[in-house]
């Protein structure tokens, strides 16, 4: 196949007029029929061993690739929805305990209210004991309720962190992370709530 290539371009180059177009160029403006021949025959061959050998392997690269950015980004949405889920789920309980310390407060009011009606029938030491008496069970039932309420932020800090980063926090991990959240709650409203009635 070489060898006709070369005995036709010899024959073409060997010819007077050839050595007119070879001087000029213009043999690739106005290339001979075996010329055009060949060329389409190379480069149909080249398609067809690029088509069976090199194609696939990076059409399958370019898949592998789609894949694991597709996988990562699925990844970081269920990430970010579940920290959206604990985050709505943190603050769902932050009402419920506003909500409960909120009617323990109105409990302790109503109850005040009452010892104080019969206080009065009693007399005004009476009064001063039971008032005494509620303000320390509401302080303490709002120290209960926040250690609780600490103690769920906690753990819940503690799972959506190792959710998040996917991996076991340590001690110390665990703790600045923890007083991270705690800074960031505000629990100043509910014992100042507690300690006012």
């Amino acid at each position: 196949m070489l060898s006709s290539l070369a005995n036709e371009s010899a024959s073409v180059l060997g010819s007077p007029s050839s050595h007119v177009l070879a001087a000029n160029g213009s043999f690739l403006i106005k290339p001979s029929v075996g010329l055009m021949v060949w060329t389409l025959l190379v480069f149909g061959a080249t398609m067809v061993l690029l088509g069976r050998l090199a194609f696939p392997r990076i059409s399958e690269a370019l898949e592998r690739r789609q894949r694991m950015i597709e996988e990562s980004i699925e990844t970081a949405e269920r990430t970010r929805a579940e920290a959206e889920q604990l985050l709505a789920e943190y603050r769902e309980r932050l009402k419920e305990a506003r909500v409960q310390a909120e009617e323990i407060i109105q409990r302790a009011r109503q109850t005040a209210e009452a010892r104080e009606h019969e206080a009065k029938e009693r007399g005004h030491e009476l009064v001063a004991e039971a008032s005494k008496r509620a303000e320390r069970d509401i302080e303490a039932a709002t120290k209960r309720a926040l250690e609780d309420l600490r103690k769920e932020v906690v753990e819940l800090t503690i799972l959506a962190t190792e959710k998040v980063t996917r991996k076991a926090l340590d001690e110390s991990d665990q703790k600045r992370l923890v007083e991270e959240a705690l800074a960031e709650l505000d629990f100043s409203g509910l014992s100042s709530g507690a300690s006012q009635n």
